[in-house]
């Protein structure tokens, strides 16, 4: 019942097309059941000399035209209605199937536009949590499996029930007991369509699930490409897609074997029927009981009934496909999408950044955050050192809202963060991840994907801060190099750089760098750090990293363990007092006294 509300709310705007579809169907339908009709009535009547016996709409036209006695002079015009029947029957149904295809690609694009727009607002954990491939299987397989029932089956569905109505209807008038003959196997025909129905939705729903994981292994391996080649695991990655293909193949082997079965038996029924109404038929015929054109009549609408039955099986396997990949488009659609705090509002956030006995953890894990507190003062540069999962990337996702703080408060130039609006929030912060994500244009595109209308020297200065200005002039087409696939074609420094440049080419209230500097050496390091301070008056600046040179000549130091503030202070505060900062501090010495700069690097 659900899936049929879905299906028509899904219609909805579009039920024009599938209505006029329909009324085509019912008259190209009852045009088609004509043409035996007046076969019978020429064999009969014209040809035999037998009186007229056939329906009112048959028998008028063929007495205004003059009678038997002037259709056996005027054979063609026999001929003549049937090819006039034929044309009509394929004039309906060509405006048939092209209403079905307009509605139906129709909603297929709604479809995609709806999902594509949806998975825009839904929570980041969502995204956290799903497989990509498994959601583009369902962005365009899943879709193009509705699209297919609504062009091909939906309004053929209804067809076949007026070809049966029809066909009784005129088969029972002309001879109830060979009726009852032709329908002798719609039962049985019936009752396998709903088992094969019920059987092969449970595998349909398996198939979708097991082409979703190959769609993910896919899309792993040709995004991970660099990884894959640099450790030589290409014949790893390889078994590991054979391995899920296999699985996706036995289970449409299975799919076709069942089909396979229905297919076969279902034939036989119908063949079997149309041969027992042959020949009794002929039986009947030869004792004078029914006249040549009834039985000519009679298996034409035995064809016309019985491989319909089996159609609608076919039609009712299709409708359960539907249905499965109706419930995994609307498992998206229906997943709650990101929601503001009621009442939150856009609030300017120059100023201090306080937070107060903050707790966070991811679901029902073990905490990330513990009792946070710390206050940054309007402008100031602090920096935040921590070993992997201490939650230092955790303070940056709560910052920019991407999870909501469990307990404590958190203030923005003294308003409370989860009362400003989420989107502004976003758009007055920016950040530059550790791996970012360059998209396949060229650079100058990839720079204005922060601010569009971002004028050219605007673009340049960005890049000239971000020490990656003179990089890209090297470059043949310079701003209009295009980059590759998630930046493949730059190197790592390279990427960071313009992922920084397409940070700064937009104003922003507050600077965050994610460990952003660590795939560039300490000198682009130094300089980049030295054209922010130029930038960033009245903003705050975090940066996270490893590298103690990078952090030395922040404002601030906050040590992070376990989710606490452990330590905090200047650099020269920290390498004075035992602790984490000034072990890695005596580490990273070490090790540039023993193997140089460009370990550390490295």
């Amino acid at each position: 019942m659900l899936t049929f509300k879905r299906f028509l709310t899904l219609i909805k705007g579009n039920r024009r097309y599938f209505i006029g579809a329909v009324i085509m169907a019912a008259l190209s339908t009852f045009f088609s059941m004509m043409t035996p009709l007046i076969i019978k009535l020429t064999v009969d009547s014209v040809l035999d000399g037998r009186p007229m016996s056939a329906p009112a709409i048959i028998e008028a036209p063929m007495r205004w035209v003059g009678g038997v006695s002037v259709l056996a002079r005027n054979i063609w015009i026999c001929s003549s209605a049937v090819v006039a029947l034929s044309f009509m029957t394929g004039l309906l149904s060509y405006f048939r199937g092209k209403w079905t295809a307009e509605g139906s690609e129709n909603i297929a694009k709604y479809l995609k536009d709806t999902l594509y727009g949806h998975l825009q607002i839904l929570p980041y954990d969502y995204h956290v949590n799903a497989h990509t491939g498994d959601l583009i299987q369902r962005c365009t397989s899943d879709v193009d499996t509705i699209r297919r029932f609504l062009a091909a089956h939906l309004v053929e569905g209804v067809r076949i029930l007026f070809i049966i109505g029809f066909s009784l209807t005129i088969m029972a008038g002309m001879n109830g007991f060979l009726t009852l003959l032709s329908i002798v196997v719609m039962p049985v025909v019936l009752i396998l369509s709903f088992i094969f129905f019920k059987r092969i939705t449970a595998v349909f729903k398996l198939s979708d699930e097991k082409e979703g994981e190959l769609q993910t292994v896919l899309q792993e391996n040709l995004t991970g490409v660099r990884v894959v080649r640099a450790f030589g695991r290409q014949r790893y990655e390889v078994n590991k897609f054979e391995d899920k293909n296999s699985s996706f193949r036995d289970l449409v082997v299975q799919m076709t074997k069942q089909m396979s079965y229905f297919w076969g038996f279902s034939d036989f029924l119908c063949l079997s029927q149309i041969a027992l109404v042959l020949f009794i038929g002929v039986y009947l015929t030869i004792r004078g009981s029914i006249s040549l054109g009834s039985l000519l009549v009679f298996n034409t609408y035995v064809g016309m009934l019985v491989f319909p039955m089996r159609q609608l099986a076919r039609i009712l396997s299709e409708m359960g496909r539907m249905g499965v990949a109706m419930g995994r488009v609307y498992e998206i659609i229906n997943t709650v999408p990101e929601r503001d705090t009621e009442g939150a509002a856009p609030h300017p956030l120059k100023g201090d950044i306080a937070f107060s006995h903050v707790s966070f953890a991811y679901e029902d894990k073990k905490p990330v955050l513990n009792n946070l507190s710390f206050h940054i003062t309007a402008g100031e540069t602090i920096a935040i050192l921590g070993a992997a999962g201490s939650g230092k990337s955790t303070i940056m996702h709560i910052l920019l809202r991407l999870y909501d703080y469990n307990a404590g408060s958190v203030k923005i130039n003294g308003m409370e963060l989860k009362s400003i609006e989420k989107s502004w929030l976003r758009r007055r912060i920016g950040i530059v991840l550790q791996e970012p994500f360059l998209y396949s244009k060229t650079i100058s595109e990839n720079i204005r994907m922060a601010r569009y209308d971002a004028a050219n020297d605007d673009v340049y200065e960005a890049a000239r801060t971000a020490a990656v200005h003179d990089v890209i002039l090297d470059f043949e087409k310079g701003y209009d190099t295009l980059v590759g696939e998630r930046g493949v074609t730059l190197s790592g420094g390279q990427k960071q750089r313009v992922a920084i440049a397409r940070m700064l080419v937009r104003e922003s209230d507050i600077l965050i760098f994610d460990d952003s500097l660590s795939a560039v050496d300490t000198e682009t390091d130094a300089q980049i750090r030295e054209a922010l301070k130029e930038r960033r008056a009245g903003v705050v600046t975090f940066i996270i990293s490893q590298r103690i040179t990078t952090l030395m000549e922040a404002d601030r130091i906050f040590v992070i363990e376990n989710g606490e503030l452990a330590d905090s202070g200047t650099h020269e505060e920290l390498i004075n007092r035992e602790g984490l900062y000034s072990r890695i501090w005596n580490i990273q010495n070490m090790m540039e006294d023993e193997f140089g700069t460009e370990a550390i690097n490295e």
